[in-house]
């Protein structure tokens, strides 16, 4: 298969995070073995799975990350077990016209640890933080609160389940 399949050209009216990138079932392949476990596996048995040598794979992935198909590699923290009891999900509405905006200040807010911005719904802003107590649970709220956030209501998470996209998988 050709290297050079994924393509990130784009119209001169589209932004940059609007360009779509063409994959090919190789680059699925390699997006759905990534998913599965990026920090365990070798170039060499992507490679393998998806039937394309290594050298293949490596420019495969780098052009993944260069057009941004890849943003970046995150490994899942169970808080619990590392001390950090209180894994929290605040559903929140903003005004949409500022959401982004304000997505980005609330980032800096400590304990804030991913947040996710609905394009539908008046509860358009999803904010996972870790808390160390009620205290600090308590000083999240007020700290949201003086961002304009309406809590709607704030839900201890016990536990994460994911699995990747079927879509990606390799045939």
């Amino acid at each position: 298969m050709d290297d050079e399949t994924i393509s990130g050209e784009q119209p001169d009216d589209v932004t940059e995070t609007d360009t779509e990138v063409t994959l090919d079932e190789v680059d699925r392949g390699i997006l759905y073995v990534l998913q599965r476990d990026a920090r365990n596996i070798t170039i060499e048995e992507i490679a393998t799975e998806v039937e394309v040598s290594a050298s293949t794979v490596r420019n495969r992935i780098n052009k993944l990350e260069d057009t941004e198909v890849i943003e970046n590699y995150t490994p899942q923290i169970n808080y619990e077990r590392a001390g950090f009891p209180l894994k929290v999900l605040f559903i929140c509405s903003i005004d949409p016209d500022t959401r982004g905006q304000v997505a980005q200040e609330v980032l800096a807010i400590a304990g804030v640890v991913d947040i996710n911005e609905l394009v539908t719904s008046e509860r358009n802003l999803h904010i996972q933080s870790v808390a160390t107590s009620t205290r600090d649970l308590t000083r999240m709220t007020k700290q949201l609160n003086k961002h304009g956030l309406i809590i709607h209501s704030s839900e201890i998470i016990t536990n994460h389940y994911a699995q990747p996209w079927g879509h990606f998988e390799f045939e």
